[in-house]
């Protein structure tokens, strides 16, 4: 359901950034995918749906939560 008090990036938007897939996706497509736009926020979107929602997020977060899923510490 789309907040209407906040406005995600849409597709165009979305599109014109370089999105990665994690190499350990399914092949039905059940995964995030990732964008690095520059300085210190990274983008986040289900790649099921490229013209959906972006959660925008601190590039040191990200690397805190990647590394605690790594450890299984979520």
């Amino acid at each position: 359901m789309h907040n209407q008090n906040r406005t995600p990036l849409t597709s165009a938007r979305s599109a014109r950034h370089a999105w990665r897939k994690s190499s350990y996706s399914q092949p039905e497509g059940a995964c995030v995918e990732i964008a690095r736009p520059g300085g210190d926020h990274v983008l986040v979107r289900d790649s099921k749906v490229a013209d959906g929602p972006v959660i925008r997020i601190r590039a040191e977060a990200a690397a805190l939560f990647a590394d605690a899923l790594l450890q299984g510490g979520l």
